[in-house]
């Protein structure tokens, strides 16, 4: 990892952060301690566009992207009056809704309540003194049947009944309005004949009319929207997203040191990406751009240990996929042994032990195909399904390598124990044959967990998979002990690598107290009794490593010439030295023990699947037994998957987290973050 400092010009600004952005090789560092407000003018501009794209696409109805996609440019005047046009076309054909909404909103209200005096038998004369309604017959000419229709838009409803003649029908808040614009007009009011009863019929079908002309409106308005969402979809999607890039961009520059004509862009770039970098640089300013890198050793901050140099990890498809679980702990300081590989074998493994089953292993393996993540052609992330993939499986993407693995190592594990689908005998032909084949004397299953089962396990054997699990515990404990050892020597804290209980020291005390572990189970095996010797030799082997946690750190402080050998006086530091050195003891004890979990969770499993498999064979002698049995068969097997498989990865996870992680993860680093336009990309 080297630290870069671009130099650049501020014609070319633009053009290397859009370089960086796609390219997501810079990892920026904090900029100035007070950033600038961005570019006044530039960023007035960029958000009245992205104003008037939300309120477009608003009443459109058509999502946007949330982030720059790949053919994203920054918007310039080519894209600004095409946003205009389309806006312009849209505001009008919104305002144009508004309006026939509004008319038809009286309409209707002026219709029901003539509807609710239609069959009132009382003089037309009356009606027009009740409180609801207004109404006004009479001739006007056509143009300022407009002018009136056009003055009193909110308050009245002007009707034409054929000719000049018209109806106006108002609520009665806003008679005194109609009243008073006729005043100003030529008009002549038509004489209902005396005693007609009711409305006339000429209001009823000139509202009933004018109510069917403004819902045609509105239907032809929205056949009008959906041919424009049609057309300028894509096109306001890819706006939106230059819009979006151009505004980040605006954002990002205000963190960069600046003068008036030039930008300094300091961050943290993989070393071997280094001369792609310049090279690339180079061509897109036309060489108008300084690059200088620094080694970490030679930067400033880091030697003070004010900043911490971000960590790139490069792994291959399958151990990529564990690194997230990593990061999720904590990032790993630069310059120390990355955990991810042992991460992702001991993860696997594990995984299959406690999940033996071949069916099921098989549908894990089968999930993760299915969240495999695929190239995008051409679509917008979230907007588009992307191609030759099904949508809901790819939100889980990420554990599709994860749930590949421990299906393999699931469906091993099931085909030496004899498992499919929890069925104990579908694969018992197959493996008489192939072990017959292979050593001459077929058995049922290779490997039994069933303890006292008819098949012949037995307590011993089931003990022994117990002392494997543990084995493989010694194996996971012994990695973290080892790398957190040679990360202290790295990071050249040669104190704690010798003198810390993770550090050298404790790992001599570790294998030791485990050899005679062994040492003295091997003897039990041997003679079935139970005798145990402990010589002198052994009490050496393990006091002198006792001894050098105890008394390093000091030993150390006096050596180097430190004035306080004791830092918080020698009664506090015995103290703390005994509870440290029987906390060795536990530690190193439940650590091993833990992973007697491992077997007791595939007991568990076999046991489960055990169950099902006789359960399901006995309903069948019940009415309906065939129907019982495939229900009870595929239910227990869905659980076993969904529950008892969450249950097993949560138990890996925690294996992982407290019995490797927090042997050497004694300060965390800063996960290698490059500045990209796009937070989720496709690899390829």
């Amino acid at each position: 990892m080297k630290e870069v400092k671009l130099t650049v010009l501020s014609r070319d600004i633009n053009t290397v952060i859009e370089f960086l952005g796609r390219r997501s090789i810079m990892h920026f560092t904090d900029g100035e301690e007070s950033p600038r407000v961005p570019d006044e003018a530039a960023y007035r501009r960029i958000q009245a566009g992205r104003e008037k794209l939300g309120r477009v696409s608003a009443w459109l109805g058509v999502p946007l992207p949330t982030e720059p996609v790949e053919s994203s440019v920054f918007p310039g005047e080519t894209e600004e009056h095409l946003l205009e046009s389309i806006s312009t076309a849209i505001y009008a054909l919104s305002r144009r809704e508004n309006e026939i909404k509004e008319e038809k909103l009286k309409v209707e209200e002026a219709l029901n309540e003539a509807r609710a005096f239609a069959n009132l038998d009382a003089p037309f004369a009356d009606l027009d003194q009740l409180s609801y309604l207004t109404l006004r017959i009479g001739r006007l000419d056509k143009r300022q049947q407009e002018e009136l229709r056009e003055n009193l838009r909110d308050r009245t409803v002007v009707i034409p009944l054929g000719g000049d003649r018209f109806l106006a029908a108002a609520s009665r808040k806003g008679r005194f309005a109609l009243d008073s614009e006729l005043k100003k007009m030529d008009f002549v009011p038509i004489t209902i004949p005396e005693g007609y009863k009711g409305i006339p019929d000429e209001m009823f079908s000139g509202l009933e009319e004018r109510y069917k002309q403004t819902a045609k409106g509105l239907e032809e308005i929205n056949s009008k929207r959906e041919e424009f969402k049609n057309e300028y979809a894509t096109v306001l999607q890819s706006l939106a997203a230059s819009y979006q890039m151009a505004a980040i961009t605006e954002q990002l520059k205000s963190r960069f040191v600046t003068t008036h004509n030039a930008y300094l862009l300091t961050g943290w770039v993989p070393q071997e990406m280094i001369k792609m970098l310049v090279e690339e640089l180079g061509a897109l300013t036309d060489g108008r751009i300084a690059v200088r890198s620094y080694s970490p050793e030679e930067v400033k901050s880091v030697k003070e240990g004010k900043e911490k140099v971000p960590v790139y990890l490069k792994h291959g498809a399958f151990v990529k996929g564990f690194q997230k679980l990593v990061f999720s702990y904590g990032a790993p300081l630069y310059g120390t042994i990355d955990p991810t590989p042992i991460v992702a074998i001991f993860f696997t493994f594990l995984f299959g032990l406690m999940f033996g089953d071949l069916g099921q292993g098989m549908v894990l393996f089968i999930l993760g195909l299915l969240t495999r993540p695929r190239k995008s052609s051409g679509s917008i992330d979230g907007l588009a399904p992307k191609k030759n993939r099904i949508t809901f499986f790819s939100k889980f993407e990420h554990f599709s390598v994860p749930l590949m693995a421990v299906g393999v190592s699931s469906m091993i594990m099931g085909a030496l124990s004899g498992e499919f689908f929890a069925h104990g005998e579908i694969l018992v032909g197959p493996t008489r044959a192939i072990t017959g084949f292979i050593t001459g004397h077929p058995v049922d299953r290779i490997l039994v967990l069933m303890p006292l089962n008819e098949e012949g396990g037995s307590v011993k054997k089931l003990l022994y998979f117990f002392a494997f699990t543990v084995g493989i515990g010694f194996l996971l404990n012994s990695a973290g002990l080892i790398i957190y050892t040679a990360n202290q020597f790295f990071l050249k804290n040669y104190e704690k690598a010798v003198c810390a209980k993770t550090g050298l020291a404790g790992i001599i005390f570790f294998w030791y107290a485990m050899s005679i572990a062994v040492r003295y189970v091997l003897s039990m095996v041997k003679s079935d009794v139970f005798t145990f010797s402990f010589y002198w030799f052994d009490g050496v082997a393990l006091v002198v490593p006792l001894f050098v946690i105890f008394f390093g750190p000091p030993l150390s402080r006096f050596i180097s010439g430190k004035s306080r050998v004791f830092t918080d006086g020698p009664l506090i530091y015995i103290i703390e030295g005994f509870v440290e050195i029987i906390g060795i003891f536990s530690t190193y004890m439940s650590n091993t023990v833990s992973f007697l979990r491992v077997g007791a969770f595939a007991l568990s499993h076999a046991v489960l699947s055990y169950i099902i498999f006789r359960f399901s064979e006995e309903v069948q002698m019940a009415p309906a037994g065939t129907l019982w049995s495939i229900l009870i068969f595929l239910c227990g097997n869905i659980i076993i998957i969904l529950l008892e498989g969450l249950i097993v990865a949560i138990q890996v996870v925690r294996l992982q987290y407290y019995e490797f992680f927090s042997k050497f993860f004694t300060e965390t680093g800063v996960e290698f973050s490059p500045f990209r336009f796009r937070k989720e990309r496709s690899e390829s």
